[in-house]
């Protein structure tokens, strides 16, 4: 049985606490390879909401999993595998939402629909990419930088975004600064 350790309170855990979650063990997906096994009717809404059968996938717990064992491929599909199988799942737009921000000692920090909490810097940086409803920032959540797993920031997050930015535009993460409107 897999047993998810429980996000911290994201609006009253440290700095520390939130680093020591977010760099806590995923699965190695990166490094399974099985056969493809064909499609499963799951799909990840612009939204963030999960759907199986046409059904929406209301336990969140159930999503988390999903969401840790998900990878994206180098022809940009998304999938689902174990160390067994690999099931090629649709998703919309970003496989997440960010959907709350958080600066603490000069870093910011989303927490994600799924729970997950990223920290921007290096590993994950902030870009703006043309999605389906336009020019949207989107944050690097995992994988590698040519197949990224990312989170589309909700309106309000971006919103907040904006509200930090400086004179000149810029937000900073630690020692990375990104031009909001040009986070490329």
């Amino acid at each position: 049985m897999v047993k998810l350790s429980p996000p911290p309170d994201f609006n009253r855990a440290t700095l520390a606490d939130i680093m020591a979650f977010a760099d806590q063990q995923l699965p190695p997906v990166e490094t399974w390879h099985p056969a493809h096994c064909g499609r499963i009717d799951i799909r990840i809404m612009a939204d963030g909401r999960w759907f199986h059968d046409g059904g929406e996938i209301r336990r969140a717990a159930m999503v988390r999993l999903f969401s840790r064992i998900l990878r994206r491929e180098a022809d940009g599909s998304h999938v689902l595998v174990t160390p067994a199988e690999k099931l090629t799942i649709e998703v919309e737009d970003a496989a997440f939402v960010a959907v709350e921000l958080r600066v603490d000692q000069g870093r910011l920090i989303f927490r994600l629909n799924t729970g997950d909490i990223i920290v921007v810097g290096t590993k994950n940086p902030l870009r703006v990419r043309n999605g389906p409803a336009g020019w949207l920032p989107y944050l690097h959540v995992r994988g590698p930088a040519d197949r990224p797993l990312e989170a589309r920031l909700a309106r309000s997050v971006y919103y907040a975004l904006a509200d930090l930015a400086d004179a000149d535009g810029r937000v900073t993460s630690g020692d990375i600064s990104y031009k909001i409107g040009d986070m490329t």
